[in-house]
């Protein structure tokens, strides 16, 4: 049970500390309409899995053992951050409320950016292999371990979608971001970059 709880806790704190999924969500959901911002969502609640899957196998451990393996997912996520950052700051097109065009990303789009947000997301890396590795037991049965993934991914996936993505794209809430998208754009890409250079130059231990 004390187990159990620990994940529990730790996984809920994990998902709502702001960071680089927080940004995308955000982003797609007062830019793009409610169904772009459940997509992202949707997308980082599977790469939760991606990361969930690994560890469960071994290689996060061999991550979290090795310095060299580590440095090579952070700088790979930093880099994707900083990308994402630059991309977003340098949007100059404005989008409008009406999405009756269906303007801006596409479904696979959408989801593929919340997919890799998170599957190169140092942070996500970082709380998955270091919950299964201090605090679930190693003789916790698998399919246990199994449920606690699952677990991961749909907090991920609640926070992000009922909380985030429905609050951002509610008409009034857009309406007022929209208006100051060019303004918005440039503190969110900026806050991805920052997080990407500042993961970059993090010591690894």
């Amino acid at each position: 049970m004390t187990e159990v709880l620990a994940v529990a806790v730790i996984t809920v704190l994990a998902v709502i500390a702001p960071g680089a999924d927080f940004a995308m969500v955000v982003r797609n959901s007062y830019l793009y309409g409610r169904r772009t911002g459940l997509l992202g969502a949707a997308g980082v609640a599977a790469g939760v899995l991606v990361h969930v899957t690994y560890t469960m196998l071994g290689v996060g451990l061999l991550i979290a053992s090795s310095a060299f393996l580590f440095t090579v997912v952070k700088l790979t996520g930093a880099a994707y951050l900083v990308y994402i950052g630059v991309r977003t700051f340098r949007t100059r097109a404005e989008v409008t409320v009406d999405l009756e065009h269906r303007t801006g990303l596409t479904p696979l789009a959408a989801l593929r950016t919340g997919f890799l947000t998170n599957v190169l997301n140092p942070k996500t890396t970082l709380f998955v292999v270091s919950t299964f590795a201090q605090v679930v037991d190693p003789g916790t049965p698998l399919l246990q371990q199994a449920g606690y993934g699952l677990f991961m991914s749909l907090a991920h996936l609640l926070w992000f979608g009922v909380v985030v993505a429905l609050f951002f794209s509610h008409d009034r809430m857009r309406g007022l971001m929209l208006r100051g998208q060019r303004v918005l754009n440039k503190v969110i890409g900026t806050a991805l970059a920052g997080l990407g250079v500042s993961l970059a130059l993090a010591p690894t231990h």
